[in-house]
């Protein structure tokens, strides 16, 4: 199965680092976020990758290109310009990198990649956020659903304190922590899809989550994988700072 990432919206909502590169090319201890991604599902033994460019993706490429010799421990003979790598370091990925365009929206994008994933089930997932979702489990509740398309989901932690008003909602009677149990269930990519999905895009001029989902979930067509383990994604400069700290602490829960 060949994973999908989609990599090329323009992340604006954390603008102070995606003016420079590409949101899945921010680093988190030392490596993009991107990398991070691909690393768990190399961990369960999916090694080719599809990732759709857009914004900055010449970064993606450039990144990619270079990979080998900046991961491995060289010798070089400047005289002659003669390269020994010592010690190699890589990874066993086949990456295929398709410019899908600057203002494509994502339905779009997958069309656009369609060729390369062929008339196969493929793997879906967004390139700025990180969980420790068991793609084998995903994988095996997709096949026993039988439905077009399975998303993971989960329910957030929550980042905000919750008020206790009186009757009146006037008020404040106290505070509590807004528990996880009282999230909303949403979407976190880690998708799996059938060719059958490829109808439900229509001409890929709009939101994935919009019309598409909303079509595949009238016709029953759409599974949810609950996920209770870890999961943030990387939507601004303080998610970028609360993974970087978990990644400091040795006990980063998507590390593999």
């Amino acid at each position: 199965m060949k994973v999908v990432i989609l990599a090329g919206g323009k992340g604006t909502r954390i603008s102070e680092e995606s003016r420079l590169r590409p949101k899945p090319m921010v680093e988190i201890g030392g490596k993009p976020i991107l990398w991070h991604i691909m690393r768990q599902y190399a961990s369960y033994g999916f090694n080719e990758f599809i990732i759709c460019c857009g914004y900055k993706g010449h970064m993606i490429k450039e990144y990619f290109v270079n990979y080998y010799q900046n991961n491995s421990q060289l010798e070089i003979r400047l005289k002659d310009q003669q390269v020994q790598v010592l010690k190699k370091n890589s990874e066993p990925w086949k990456v295929t990198m398709v410019d899908t365009g600057l203002e494509t929206l994502t339905a779009g994008r997958i069309l656009k990649v369609r060729d390369y994933i062929g008339g196969e089930p493929f793997l879906l997932t967004y390139g700025d956020g990180v969980s420790d979702v068991n793609i084998r489990e995903l994988i095996a509740f997709h096949k026993k659903q039988g439905k077009t398309v399975t998303i993971s989901t989960t329910q957030p932690e929550g980042r905000f304190g919750a008020l206790r008003l009186d009757d009146t909602g006037s008020q404040v009677l106290g505070f509590k922590e807004k528990a996880r149990a009282d999230q909303a269930w949403v979407n976190i990519g880690f998708m799996v899809m059938e060719p059958s999905v490829y109808p439900y895009l229509g001409d890929g001029s709009t939101m994935l989550e919009t019309l598409p989902f909303e079509r595949l979930a009238a016709d029953g067509q759409m599974a949810a994988y609950k996920h209770m383990g870890f999961w943030s994604p990387m939507d601004n400069i303080h998610d970028r700072e609360y993974l970087q700290k978990l990644w400091d602490s040795g006990n980063a829960p998507w590390k593999v």
